[in-house]
């Protein structure tokens, strides 16, 4: 079910007035008042976060809710940008607004048809100009420090490539990383845990440009791995309790084993 526009406006005027009374110097709340944009960075990161998490397993309700969480975090940012007579939440819609107008003409002025493909560069291109009207001096400045790091090297690969400082084809970076593997594998033979970190991180951007170039998010790709490896571990935890064994005792091949039935499951599962 939806909202008429007005009944949308009406609420988020009530979230904003619920904002302005936690932040209130009389009567609010004494966290809400000691916050500040450092301190509610983190959790804006991880609301976002749990939005993923709750499109990842298909809870529409629990994506309802995480979308609020999300919404009260641009609300909280808006409200200490006010108080700090910066800017208000009705000038970040505002901006968002002439910036999703000006990013599709194709849409809103009377530029071309476009396929999901062309207005991709299209973006990347109207993007480029603006960096250059705000005197960007490189084509890698506004890739954000703060994204996550596989995102960010995806995202710093991708800027490279449009001038043309990228890998041909996907062979070719699984050759780069064969070669990362093996200068990794050097480094772990030495005592310099420097050099080997360095050597790790070659071997993880080089595997953000392979995800690139199979278009594949590398984060998604982490996290499906990650709830695989969860569910399988859990189906030896639970054989485990109801054998009565402690699994601190298990043997790795009998482990190894019950990983191996867990995937076996899994595959009858369509998993």
């Amino acid at each position: 079910m939806t909202d008429a526009p007005s009944d949308d406006a009406k609420k988020i005027d009530a979230l904003l007035a619920v904002m302005a009374r936690l932040r209130a110097p009389e009567g609010g709340c004494p966290w809400d008042l000691e916050q500040t944009f450092h301190t509610i960075a983190p959790y804006t990161i991880e609301e976002a976060y749990e939005v993923a998490d709750a499109i990842e397993r298909g809870d529409m309700a629990d994506l309802r809710d995480e979308l609020g969480d999300l919404l009260f975090q641009v609300v909280f940012h808006a409200q200490m940008a006010r108080e700090a007579g910066l800017f208000a939440f009705g000038d970040v819609a505002e901006a968002i607004s002439e910036k999703m107008i000006r990013r599709h003409p194709h849409v809103f002025a009377d530029a071309g048809a476009r396929d999901a493909e062309a207005q991709t560069e299209a973006w990347e291109d109207q993007k480029a100009e603006e960096r250059s009207a705000r005197g960007a001096d490189s084509l890698l400045a506004d890739v954000p420090a703060g994204l996550p790091g596989m995102t960010r090297a995806v995202k710093l690969q991708k800027r490279a490539a449009r001038v043309g400082f990228d890998w041909p084809e996907a062979g070719a970076v699984i050759d780069k990383v064969a070669e990362e593997a093996a200068e990794l594998r050097e480094a772990a033979e030495t005592s310099d845990r420097d050099h080997v970190e360095e050597e790790f991180g070659d071997l993880l951007f080089v595997l953000a440009n392979l995800a690139r170039h199979l278009k594949v998010d590398p984060e998604t790709a982490l996290r499906r791995a990650n709830e695989k490896f969860v569910r399988r571990f859990c189906h030896i935890e639970k054989t485990y309790a109801a054998r009565g064994d402690n699994l601190a005792e298990a043997s790795l091949d009998d482990m190894e084993a019950l990983w191996d039935e867990a995937k076996v499951m899994e595959k009858a599962a369509g998993r």
